[in-house]
């Protein structure tokens, strides 16, 4: 069948910004990573910024990414891993990542959305459920004044968010960035803490801040407001990565 005869038959397109045939720092096993065009949040440490405004992708069916999701199959699935939707961010893209994730495990591939968890639309999240079988968190920070001034939004919808997809059994992952003076202060890690009491999750993931997208900033012609900030120290990481374990959570440190 013909890539224009598969068009025809779906109407449906999303806009996909790239690819990663053998990721492994985006969930279980070895992972085909979809990075997906668009985002509702503004990171100040973003380091996808080429992947926010809609500018920079390439349109495709469903079936069309499944057909070069096909080929990798063997490779992940031996690996114990499988297909993973990063960004940007796919909330942004939710009918597309549905459908694709559909065709995903009718082809008996692992599905994983990598997301923000931004979204005042319910239905969004209802409609992934069935399809998604991990669900990768990132945590920003817990004051929302905080979390308005690191991200551009409100921290409400995705606390809230969070809450109804534990209720609703699904499998989640909580990602943590490590950023000195924001997220590691005593009075952060207290509500982290605070919070993941209120939920059911498998794992929480530290990720320490680093400059390594600075330069696409940079190539953009945008100002990076983090100039002066330093990665946090190795120690400093693992103390953190000691509090959590003693709360009793699975923790992971990328180091």
């Amino acid at each position: 069948m013909s890539i224009s005869t598969i068009k025809n038959q779906s109407s449906l397109l999303g806009r996909i910004h790239s690819f990663e045939s053998f990721g492994t720092l985006d969930g279980p096993g070895l992972r085909f990573v979809v990075f997906l065009e668009g985002c509702p949040l503004r990171c100040l440490y973003c380091h996808n910024v080429d992947m926010l405004d809609m500018k920079n992708y390439k349109e495709m069916t469903p079936q069309e990414l499944l057909k070069i999701v096909l080929p990798y199959k063997p490779y992940f699935n031996s690996a114990k891993g499988g297909v993973t939707v990063s960004g940007g961010d796919p909330i942004m893209q939710p009918r597309f990542v549905v459908e694709f994730f559909k065709l995903c495990q009718k082809n008996k591939i692992h599905t994983t959305i990598d997301t923000s968890c931004f979204t005042t639309n319910k239905e969004h999240l209802e409609q992934l459920l069935p399809v998604t079988d991990l669900w990768m968190i990132s945590l920003k920070h817990f004051d929302d004044k905080k979390h308005r001034a690191l991200t551009g939004v409100t921290n409400a919808p995705i606390l809230e968010n969070i809450h109804y997809l534990s209720k609703r059994k699904a499998r989640l992952w909580f990602r943590y960035l490590i950023l000195p003076g924001w997220t590691d202060t005593w009075s952060n890690l207290r509500a982290l803490c605070a919070f993941l009491r209120t939920v059911d999750f498998e794992l929480i993931e530290l990720l320490p801040y680093h400059t390594h997208g600075r330069f696409k900033w940079d190539k953009l012609g945008l100002p990076y407001k983090l100039n002066g900030i330093k990665p946090p120290t190795l120690n400093s990481c693992h103390k953190i990565k000691e509090m959590l374990k003693k709360e009793g959570y699975k923790v992971i440190l990328n180091e």
